[in-house]
């Protein structure tokens, strides 16, 4: 399901940040850097929780709810922040990922 013009291009579901920004600037005032707070990292408000940290649990496997539990001082939606900061990253700065040998 294209955008017109670009059939390739399949188009976000309702409720997801837009190319636009939209959604995501909400989230993304959940994140903050400081120089003298984790060397300058980008955490979440309020904490010294790096937002690696919550993508790396994600990235384990680990649920919302059991992140949460694991750092009970993080914010209602600062796994959504992370998320939100996340792909802000991924769309602003190519990664080279080694191509799967089959």
């Amino acid at each position: 399901m294209g955008e017109e013009g670009d059939p390739g291009r399949k188009r976000a579901p309702a409720g997801c940040i837009g190319d636009d920004g939209s959604m995501a600037s909400e989230l993304l005032d959940l994140i903050e850097t400081d120089v003298a707070v984790l060397h300058g990292q980008a955490r979440l408000r309020g904490t010294r929780i790096s937002v690696s940290v919550v993508l790396d649990c994600l990235a384990a496997g680990m649920t919302v709810d059991a992140i949460r539990a694991e750092y009970p001082s993080l914010p209602e939606d600062a796994v959504r922040a992370a998320i939100a900061y996340g792909a802000l990253l991924a769309r602003e700065e190519l990664h080279p990922v080694e191509p799967t040998k089959g």
